[in-house]
């Protein structure tokens, strides 16, 4: 490393990566694990068994006091109002213009206790959007807790099970509930969540107790898996990415994310979105996949308008899939397209959102 390149931020989980023999890439300013026994691996072992993945770069914002709800009712664009004590909702961090800054998942740990999980490359820039808008709150106390947590998220069929066997007999939460467990003798936040469209539990730790519980997880038979896994996983149910499938420019409308917009609450952005919710957007986030060979990429144009924004070969299907933004009138399931990869057109066809879907 010379001096003009950054240093990058290692997780609590760094000397397990390596003995992992994983391949370590620089990702948002930390030095995180891209692959272990290789891609195709580690996804079908979350597919059919499950993994575990460190995602301890992501970052944390706790809000608290009496004001605290009325804040996030403003910041967050679903109706936090409905999230009960233990339970957990998504939602998307709007600009006044609407265009989404990041996507969310929020947990309400208490009365008037949040935490507020964000992307790692817009933690500090969402932490400071979050503190100038409290500066309009009473009783909002907002607390940076990115150094106080370690987060592993384990995920598939038998994610569960191998949890719970270090739970002492404690259930685990429900989907989008919480619960504040012993999992290996170390003390965990046990959230019913996770990004790859499979069943599973997200778990926030002490970093001093990651490893015990990475070993405890590993052990009971999860597969350690990397970031490349973790995005093909999450492409193939389409679940949105920041920086691909969500930027600034664009916003909740067009990406799809209207289900999680509630405008009544009056967040920032709502009447920008209320306003493209009613005349419609120009372009709509599609899911596609290729009738033939070939593998999508990020950046890709579509023939006749449009640009890919994420793309992968499948794992599960075996074909190139991916998300691009359309016209409108080109976004209805069994479209056909043709995207330039490399200076080669490919044909695809826009499907149903998810793409993989589980037993089909």
């Amino acid at each position: 490393m010379t001096a003009a390149e950054p240093v990058l931020r290692r997780t609590p989980l760094h000397a397990r990566h390596v003995a992992a023999g994983a391949k370590l890439v620089p990702f948002a300013g930390w030095e995180m694990p891209v692959q272990y026994a290789g891609i195709r691996a580690e996804h079908l072992a979350v597919r059919e068994h499950a993994g575990i993945f460190d995602v301890s770069h992501m970052g944390e914002v706790e809000t608290r006091g009496a004001g605290a709800l009325a804040f996030l009712q403003r910041v967050l664009s679903n109706d936090v109002a409905k999230i009960a004590v233990g339970g957990a909702q998504y939602g998307v961090l709007c600009r006044a213009d609407g265009g989404v800054l990041d996507d969310l998942f929020t947990y309400r740990l208490g009365e008037d206790r949040y935490l507020t999980v964000t992307n790692a490359a817009n933690h500090a820039r969402d932490l400071a959007w979050l503190e100038r808008q409290a500066q309009a709150f009473d009783d909002v106390e907002l607390i940076d807790r990115h150094a106080d947590y370690a987060m592993l998220a384990v995920q598939g069929p038998a994610a569960r099970a191998i949890v719970g066997a270090l739970a002492g007999g404690d259930e685990l939460p429900a989907r989008f509930r919480t619960a504040e467990l012993m999992l290996a003798g170390a003390p965990a936040l046990v959230c019913g969540t996770g990004y790859t469209g499979e069943d599973g539990v997200e778990l926030l730790l002490a970093p001093a107790d990651a490893s015990t519980v990475w070993d405890a997880v590993v052990a009971g038979g999860a597969v350690p898996t990397g970031l490349a896994a973790r995005d093909t996983l999450r492409l193939e149910v389409c679940f949105h990415l920041y920086g691909n499938d969500l930027t600034e420019e664009r916003g909740p409308i067009e990406a799809g994310l209207g289900w999680c917009c509630k405008e009544a609450t009056g967040f920032i952005g709502a009447e920008a979105v209320a306003a493209a919710r009613a005349a419609g957007p120009s372009e709509l986030l599609a899911p596609f996949a290729f009738t033939g060979p070939g593998i999508p990429r990020q950046g890709n144009a579509v023939l006749g308008g449009g640009v890919v924004t994420s793309g992968t070969l499948s794992p599960s299907l075996g074909v190139g899939i991916g998300m691009a933004y359309v016209p409108v009138e080109r976004a209805a399931p069994g479209t056909e397209l043709e995207i330039d990869v490399r200076g080669k057109l490919r044909p695809a066809v826009v499907k149903d959102k998810p793409l993989y879907r589980k037993g089909a």
